[in-house]
């Protein structure tokens, strides 16, 4: 997550992009399965299909109908979706925008490099438990230690956040000082938790999310036992000094500190995993943990962006419901739901994409969309004017219901990378 998308550091370059350039060939064979107009499928599309989505909601949500979002009402959550829906419906939001759906916490990253991301912050501020500017690094210079980042901060739209909604202010600070340094000497760590704590205080912060262990498993310091117990310290003195400290604007409550963790790469983890010891080990120094769960497929190897048993797997694994406490664990937990997609060859090759190349996309090819049960996600062919076949995936309001859904199973917050990316109507759920 350290560099500027891929929050496992590998997707920095595509989303940092202000607009999409690329030629994205010609136009595919337009689909014709959506002109049948026949009474049958009208019945299906007005009636039934709507119904079955109402269903769903008040079985996940609530009995009142009132708090149904317009988007279930509109019959809009659904398998079976097409291009032309999305066009006409992605911009139609609820007028209720501050009305909560999912009550568990929601954790929104908004990144300077694409200033949707904080309208809608601004739009849906009330949806947003806690929101997560990516502004700061912790950097190592010469024997010093710096804390860059101020430049990106953004008073006025600070001001406006808190002056019409209650989300908390969390900056990510991403650890990249030198860790054999930090780590073994007492004076960089406490340097390094004071620059953090004086940060929050000077700009009024609500405490940080940091991110670190991906930077210490790319230098190679977890392979080492004494220096992975050392990290998990640090984590832990950190914990403690912003728990220490109350917030400007409130006495009574303290800075919070959240957490990003990458998920498990296997079922056995290996020595640079994140694990559920770990886990244990933080839990009551970490007000949450910010997971990954994202970046399944590659270029490499073409697929769906977050295959949903994948996703409980990694749950499962890390929660480890064997040791009795994992329900408590699991509201902890910020289960990563990406609001981005992949454009990929299906030979090998393509990257991200975000919202508005998406629709560029859909208007170009009129492509069929089509729902991949084992993954729970939509995805689209169509060949470029090079003959290339592409395979797009993408989020749709019925994927991130799914998991929504899985997340209120565990009881478990959500953290989304990152709200600038997506369509505006997937915040009607929110």
């Amino acid at each position: 997550m350290a560099k500027k998308r891929g929050r496992n550091g590998v997707r920095a370059e595509s989303t940092e992009r202000a607009s999409s350039d690329d030629p994205r060939g010609s136009r595919a064979k337009p689909d014709r399965k959506f002109k049948k107009t026949t009474t049958t499928s009208t019945i299906l599309l007005l009636f039934v299909i709507p119904a079955v989505t109402l269903i769903l909601y008040r079985k996940l949500y609530t009995s009142n109908n009132s708090d149904i979002p317009d988007v279930y009402r509109r019959g809009l959550v659904s398998k079976t979706i097409n291009y032309r829906q999305i066009l006409d419906e992605n911009t139609r939001t609820s007028e209720n925008s501050s009305q909560r759906n999912f009550n568990n916490p929601v954790l929104a990253y908004i990144t300077p490099w694409n200033s949707q991301g904080y309208d809608m912050a601004k739009k849906f501020s009330n949806k947003f438990t806690h929101l997560s500017p990516v502004w700061y690094e912790l950097k190592s210079q010469g024997t010093k230690l710096v804390l860059e980042g101020r430049h990106n901060a953004d008073k006025g739209w600070i001001a406006e956040i808190k002056r019409t909604g209650n989300s908390q202010i969390l900056p990510r600070v991403v650890l990249e000082a030198m860790p054999v340094n930090l780590l073994k000497k007492k004076r960089q760590r406490d340097k390094a938790i004071n620059l953090i704590i004086a940060e929050c205080k000077e700009m009024q912060y609500d405490g940080i999310v940091l991110e670190s262990w991906s930077r210490w498993a790319a230098y190679g310091v977890l392979h080492d036992p004494d220096m992975r117990n050392m990290a998990l310290q640090f984590i832990i003195e950190l914990g403690q000094a912003i728990h220490s400290t109350s917030l400007e604007q409130s006495k009574s409550q303290s800075l919070q500190l959240v957490y990003v963790i990458g998920p498990p790469r296997s079922n056995k983890l290996e020595e640079y995993d994140f694990g559920s010891g770990d886990l244990r080990k933080l839990r009551d120094y970490v007000d949450g943990f910010s997971l990954m769960t994202y970046d399944f497929s590659g270029p490499q190897s073409p697929g769906p962006n977050a295959p949903l048993k994948w996703i409980h797997s990694i749950l499962q694994l890390l929660l480890d419901a064997s040791t009795g406490d994992h329900q408590k664990l699991g509201k902890k937990i910020f289960i990563g739901i990406n609001f981005y997609g992949n454009d990929f060859v299906v030979s090998g090759g393509g990257g991200p994409i975000i919202g508005r190349e998406y629709l560029s996309l859909l208007e170009q090819h009129k492509p069929e969309l089509q729902w991949e049960k084992n993954s729970a996600e939509h995805f689209f062919l169509y060949i470029d004017s090079q003959n290339v076949k592409h395979v797009v995936f993408y989020p749709s309001l019925m994927s991130i219901a799914r998991r929504l859904q899985e997340a209120l199973s565990w009881e478990a917050g959500i953290s989304i990378w990152e709200i600038g990316q997506g369509l505006e109507y997937f915040f009607d759920i929110l």
